[in-house]
């Protein structure tokens, strides 16, 4: 029996009992592995050297009654190094059922962040993108999915389905308008429970394939950062949302009972400490316990098609990435990073903000979208006094029932620092709004002095995010920048590189760069797991230019 080193086949059973010799002259020093292990499509065998343990590649390595008539020829063998390209990450079949060759989404930041141009990259390239529908007009985002239809024909793209709370209407127009025109993938974020627009459309159209097996065309990856929320999106639907779409002429009565085979999320993704909302939890802690529900949800209703977990939250290096698919991610997820981006709908100056943050560089600010229940989520602090006066917004909110009530004094600083007009001037930009996306929210306020404010204060609120994106240079002390410390990490991890500077930073070698890094460190752990003293420090990980790259993973 023999073995060519270059092969990525597993190591033999017999490896361990009667280990086998190696033939061939192409050795490494351990001190000198970093580039060996950087190569991350060549395997390798650990083998005795007479100046102590080296890497072997070419050559060949033999076995069995062969081993036995020809060790003397050969060095001994002490273990192996498989190959590890990026696509032989997480979980394959996430890979077959969305269409990708490689196991990461680029996530949905809101208000196009996640731009069509971002998603298309990605997709171009055997990667998800998530368009970041998310506060942006019905008008807007049917422009988007109409772009993205004919750019992407054939290819996997996905769109963001964002929880509204308090616009509920929104939600279901957001769901009429993706049934409406074909979209098959969602982003299921922010939700605190399900709600009828969200099973509506994962149940959508579902049926029996030719071989009797349950198909659902629409599929949802849901984003979650607690267990009991994650315990809906790993369930069937619930038995009275179903039942409603029943009545509604929504769904048979067969499609109904094929609901209760199905999970409501195939795919999940546990959103650890993350710009935007976030609970802050640590990927470590949280993310083994989210694995383990989703076993346990597998063998409470037996699905026939095992649910996936992936990470997001922190993924910004390649250490990260490779963190994630130790602990058994499916796939990995990024957001802040992207934000970075030239594909990113977003301004240069708010780039150039992204490119000199630290990881300290963030706060937790009040979220516009569910200010009145008290949710904050997390942006960039430096260079933007945003993160205060959002605070100071959500003081007077919870201090006053209505803005007559403001003090005088306050409601001074509150016009000339923080909103940068009359409050008569801010509202007539509020209801402006309003009449456009939800005229009963405008009904409501008239009636509810307490509402009215928190509409008032949701105007700043989603105004510093739109002026950011815009580039307003007469507001850049108010940008609102969606940020966590993941982009501090990035920041570190390509200083000095091609990718340093702002104007060189583009999605597909940042991600390109992140899953080789993460398959290079799963050969160093598998090198070290064998007992053979190399150092964590002996890779070199810095970003390389994709003609670099390229060899490398050929």
């Amino acid at each position: 029996m023999s073995h060519s080193a270059t092969s990525s086949s597993p190591l033999p059973a017999t490896l361990s009992a009667s280990p086998g010799s190696w033939l061939g002259d192409e050795l490494t020093p351990l001190s000198d592995a970093g580039p060996l292990l950087a190569h991350v499509a060549r395997s390798a065998w650990i083998v005795e050297a007479p100046e102590g343990l080296a890497l072997a590649t070419g050559g060949q390595a033999v076995f069995g009654p062969e081993q036995d008539s020809r060790s003397s020829e050969g060095l001994s063998i002490k273990g192996y190094i498989p190959a590890s390209r990026p696509e032989n990450l997480g979980d394959r079949s996430f890979c077959k059922d969305h269409g990708l060759s490689l196991p990461y989404v680029a996530g949905a930041m809101a208000n196009g962040i996640a731009s069509v141009e971002l998603v298309q990259a990605m997709g171009r390239a055997g990667m998800l993108g998530v368009f970041g529908a998310a506060g942006l007009s019905l008008t807007v985002v049917e422009q988007a999915i109409d772009r993205l239809g004919t750019r992407l024909a054939g290819r996997p793209w996905a769109t963001n389905l964002i929880h509204s709370p308090y616009e509920p209407a929104h939600e279901e127009a957001v769901v009429d308008l993706y049934l409406r025109r074909g979209v098959s993938t969602v982003s299921a974020s922010a939700f605190l429970g399900l709600t009828l627009p969200l099973v509506r459309f994962r149940l959508a159209g579902i049926g029996l394939d030719s071989a009797g097996h349950i198909h659902t065309p629409h599929m949802v990856i849901g984003k979650v950062s607690r267990a009991e929320v994650a315990e809906h999106f790993l369930s069937p639907a619930p038995a009275e949302l179903v039942g409603e779409l029943v009545r509604r002429g929504e769904l048979t009565e067969a499609q109904a009972e094929l609901a209760r085979h199905v999970p409501v999320a195939q795919d999940l993704v546990v959103e650890a400490d993350s710009g935007g909302h976030t609970d802050n939890r640590p990927a470590l802690t949280l993310f083994p316990g989210m694995a383990a529900l989703s076993r346990a949800k597998q063998e409470q209703f037996g699905y026939a098609r095992a649910l996936r977990v992936g990470l997001a939250g922190g993924i910004s290096t390649p250490q990260a990435a490779a963190g994630a698919f130790a602990m058994g991610a499916a796939f990995v997820l990024t957001g802040s990073v992207n934000q970075s981006t030239l594909e990113a709908g977003t301004s240069d100056a708010v780039r150039k903000m992204l490119a000199g943050a630290g990881q300290a560089d963030v706060k937790m600010a009040p979220a516009a979208d569910m200010f009145e229940m008290g949710v904050d989520l997390q942006v960039l602090s430096r260079g933007t006094l945003f993160p205060m006066r959002a605070r100071r917004l959500r003081d007077l909110y919870e201090g006053h029932g209505s803005l007559d009530e403001i003090p005088a004094a306050d409601r001074k600083r509150l016009e000339g620092t923080i909103l940068g007009c009359s409050i008569d001037e801010a509202w007539a930009g509020t209801a402006s709004f309003w009449a456009e996306r939800d005229p009963a929210q405008l009904a409501r306020a008239e009636g509810d002095p307490k509402h009215k404010m928190a509409l008032l204060f949701r105007w700043y609120l989603g105004s510093s995010s739109r002026w950011a994106n815009a580039g307003d240079p007469s507001r850049t002390v108010d940008y609102q920048v969606w940020c966590g410390p993941a982009m501090g990490a990035f920041n570190e991890w390509v200083r000095g590189s091609f990718l340093d500077p702002w104007e060189n930073r583009r999605a597909m070698p940042i991600a390109h760069n992140i899953l080789w890094g993460a398959s290079a460190l799963m050969r160093l752990s598998a090198l070290r797991s064998q007992g053979v003293p190399v150092p964590v420090d002996c890779l070199d990980l810095t970003p390389r230019e994709p003609a670099v790259l390229e060899e490398l993973l050929s």
